[in-house]
C-alpha cells in the first residue's frame, strides 16, 4: 500500500494480522516501509533498533499527533487516535500543514 505525505509517495505494510501488529518494526535495521495500525491509540518503541517518525488520526483522518524522531523505548499514547502510522525516520517533512492520503 501506498500513503501520500504532501504528495511524496511512501510504501506502508498493513499491520492486520496478531503477529503483525505484536512484532510492528521491533528489531528492524534500515527501515524503508511503513507500517499502518488501524484501531490503534498507541504504541511503543521498546526492542526497536532505529528511532522513527510517527502520525496518529483519527478516524476522519484528520492528524491528531505527529512525532518526528521518537527514540528508543519511548511510550505514545493518544486516546482519540483510530490509524497509528510508522515511518521510517526523517520521512515526515518540516511543514505545519501536513497532507496525508491513504
Amino acid at each position: 500500500m501506498e500513503i501520500l505525505i504532501n504528495n511524496n509517495k511512501i510504501d506502508v505494510d498493513i499491520a492486520d494480522t496478531f503477529f503483525k501488529r505484536l512484532i510492528g518494526l521491533m528489531g528492524k535495521k534500515n527501515i524503508q516501509k511503513g507500517l499502518l495500525f488501524k484501531k490503534t491509540s498507541s504504541i511503543h518503541t521498546f526492542f526497536m533498533r532505529e528511532n522513527i517518525d510517527v502520525l496518529m488520526l483519527d478516524k476522519e483522518k484528520k492528524i491528531l499527533l505527529v512525532k518526528k524522531n521518537l527514540n528508543k523505548n519511548k511510550i505514545l499514547i493518544k486516546k482519540k487516535a483510530y490509524y497509528t502510522i510508522e515511518l521510517p525516520i526523517n520521512t515526515i517533512p518540516n511543514t505545519d500543514n501536513l497532507e496525508i492520503k491513504f
